[in-house]
């Protein structure tokens, strides 16, 4: 079977204490699975597009845990390596609230999808009739190996004809901005939209604007970049924030709507961005992927739980306006 979308990266078990309880104290853990792209293709899935996750997971019950809540959610697992060596990862995310922030803890040091080498994924497979490639930051940060693999992956995409997108996605516990810059630099040549923050473009790139607009016009043209699309969030308290994002191409700006979120988890936020950006930009329509990605991603801040169960009709309400009274 054939897909719109395929997206590679790591699945973590994530363990949250209830109650706003410290990790310290608590007896208890609520158990959700997540993973930057297996987050997108969770939400295309749930937008009507067919997706299709690859990774590599240990043949374990934990490892079976994650591909069968993929599975629930609409992506395929087809592609995923299996393995008897390794480890899945976990981590721990406690919620804060103001002044306290939220916090993660994580314990995925030699998870199995680290020692995905080059040549184990027949990429030309799994890119058979696919139209979009998406990976982000976090992957290449996890090892060498997996560093060679995106690049192998996106490469493999190019050559297939898709069209591939990047989030990012700098994790300060994974790699320095130095190691992030120098991989994520090359990895650019094989990108078409380049998703991000302000922050993320100055702590990998050393590029720094006057203005969110100037920042994504000054890393498109050192990159060659055609299209970047920017989230854009202001954070009065832990949980509630005013969110938007932009898109730059070919020096044009597109902007849409500002929503006000009170946040239940804004873990997979982005991812949901990613996958309403996609979603649009499947159909050609720049305007329609911002609009979509910052509405998807809005309504992600409102349910518990890394994935978004969101439906497409959902998020057109909200684009066109929906209020805030019951729905019954």
């Amino acid at each position: 079977m054939s897909f719109d979308v395929i997206t590679f990266g790591e699945a973590m078990i994530r363990l949250s204490p209830p109650n706003f309880l410290r990790l310290e104290q608590t007896q208890s853990l609520d158990l959700k699975v997540g993973g930057a792209e297996l987050n997108t293709a969770v939400g295309l899935a749930r937008l009507g597009r067919t997706s299709a996750w690859v990774s590599r997971l240990t043949n374990n019950p934990l490892g079976r845990l994650i591909a069968n809540r993929a599975r629930e959610a609409g992506v395929s697992t087809e592609h995923v390596v299996w393995t008897n060596d390794d480890r899945v990862g976990l981590y721990f995310l406690e919620f804060g609230a103001a002044p306290r922030a939220s916090s993660v803890l994580y314990d995925r040091k030699n998870a199995a999808i680290a020692s995905l080498m080059p040549g184990v994924v027949p990429w030309a497979k799994v890119f058979a009739g696919a139209k979009w490639f998406h990976v982000t930051g976090i992957t290449p940060g996890l090892s060498a190996s997996a560093a060679e693999v995106t690049k192998e992956a996106l490469v493999a995409a190019k050559a297939a004809g898709l069209q591939t997108s990047i989030d990012l996605n700098y994790r300060v516990k994974l790699w320095t901005p130095a190691e992030a810059g120098k991989c994520m630099s090359e990895l650019m040549a094989h990108t078409d939209v380049l998703i991000t923050t302000e922050e993320d473009i100055e702590r990998v790139f050393g590029i720094k604007g006057k203005s969110y607009e100037e920042a994504a016009e000054l890393t498109a043209k050192r990159f060659k970049l055609n299209t970047i699309a920017i989230t854009v969030r202001d954070n009065p308290l832990v949980w509630k924030n005013s969110w938007t994002g932009i898109c730059y191409r070919n020096g044009e700006i597109l902007r849409t709507k500002s929503y006000e979120v009170e946040i239940v988890d804004r873990l997979g936020a982005g991812d949901s961005f990613a996958a309403g950006l996609i979603h649009g930009l499947l159909e050609n329509d720049l305007q329609k992927a911002l609009d979509c990605g910052v509405a998807a991603s809005a309504l992600k801040h409102t349910i518990p739980g890394d994935f978004a169960w969101i439906t497409r009709d959902e998020v057109e309400a909200m684009l066109k306006g929906s209020g805030l009274r019951i729905s019954r």
